[in-house]
């Protein structure tokens, strides 16, 4: 019955990361809301609990009692849909993300991760892009016209910058040679291929910025333009969902980019002791976090047609430069 114990293994694997990610989101939001009050000196939330600490439960339970009320005028079917499809891609990319080495319980060897497939990063593209049709559909089920230009700004947004993203993803295949998150972080690397793939890391963190609808490339949600974008007729626990998603794609890309450019799990002693891997990922993880915020914090936003101007002007002729350079050093080199 050895398929039934790795069915429960994986249940068991898959319900502990959805809590730790539930988690994590929810204190993710205090997390930017201290920092953010910081770098504007402010005190940030500090009344629920001490230090604020119980700030994110108080917005949970806020959510989830609020009334919910769906306007008459929505496509009511896609209206309910589009919520839980843009926080679904966002769990489901974490099943490719190695936490750490295997390690061995109760006779029985676990791998840190869900699951390993070769084609991992594509899975991560392709699943992401899911994400964003929540995001469309529920601009253009709410039947408002705010709601409608922040789904297509999304769309627009999505098509540009996952271009360059996905050609930085192709030169990192000719490096590695793989698409396996698993092996990549596996696979030893010379001085000079991690000295070149550093190079690549703020394109990258720029493109995973607009992937995320982050400041400054919120445009889908740009209060000062279109309310609340697609959001507009939302509210309560289907507006919580939307938050989820957003601050969910943070973790998850941050967990992406901490295994393609700095080594994943890997650390000192990670191998001897499988459990420091997920030390050392949740302090890669939560560094790059706080890029994200410190960027927010500090970057104002930029106009729409700045927006689309770096991407098909500057970032894509980058992206196409560095993998022709990838190529030949990696021909000569290699």
């Amino acid at each position: 019955m050895e398929w039934v114990s790795v069915l429960i293994i994986s249940l068991i694997k898959g319900i502990v990361i959805l809590l730790v990610l539930l988690g994590a989101t929810a204190y993710l939001t205090l997390f930017e809301r201290k920092l953010v009050a910081r770098f504007q000196v402010r005190y940030g939330p500090n009344r629920a609990g001490k230090f604020g600490i119980l700030q994110p439960i108080a917005d949970v339970l806020k959510l989830m009692f609020k009334e919910e009320v769906i306007p008459s005028h929505v496509d009511k079917p896609v209206y309910l849909l589009a919520p839980i499809l843009a926080v679904v891609p966002a769990f489901a990319i974490f099943a490719v993300v190695p936490m750490g080495p295997d390690i061995h319980l109760f006779g029985y060897t676990i791998p840190l991760h869900m699951g390993d497939v070769n084609v991992a990063l594509l899975y991560v593209l392709a699943i992401a892009s899911v994400g964003t049709y929540g995001v469309m559909l529920g601009g253009w089920a709410s039947n408002n016209n705010f709601a409608l230009l922040g789904a297509l700004r999304t769309s627009a947004q999505m098509i540009s910058y996952e271009l360059p993203l996905g050609i930085f993803l192709a030169s990192l295949l000719l490096l590695t040679g793989t698409f396996s998150l698993v092996e990549i972080v596996y696979q030893p690397r010379p001085l000079w291929a991690w000295i070149w793939l550093w190079l690549a890391f703020p394109f990258f963190f720029i493109c995973m910025l607009a992937e995320t609808n982050r400041s400054p490339f919120d445009f889908p949600e740009t209060e000062n333009e279109l309310i609340a974008g697609y959001q507009t007729e939302y509210g309560g626990i289907k507006f919580g969902l939307f938050y989820l998603a957003e601050y969910l794609h943070m973790i998850t890309s941050s967990a992406i980019m901490a295994t393609l450019f700095f080594g994943g799990w890997r650390g000192p002693f990670a191998e001897q002791f499988p459990l420091l891997g997920i030390v050392y990922l949740g302090i890669k993880v939560v560094v790059l976090l706080f890029l994200f915020v410190w960027v927010r914090a500090s970057i104002p936003r930029v106009r729409y047609d700045q927006l689309m101007h770096f991407g098909w002007r500057y970032l894509l002729p980058i992206s196409l430069i560095y993998l022709a350079i990838t190529s030949v050093l990696v021909v000569t080199i290699s």
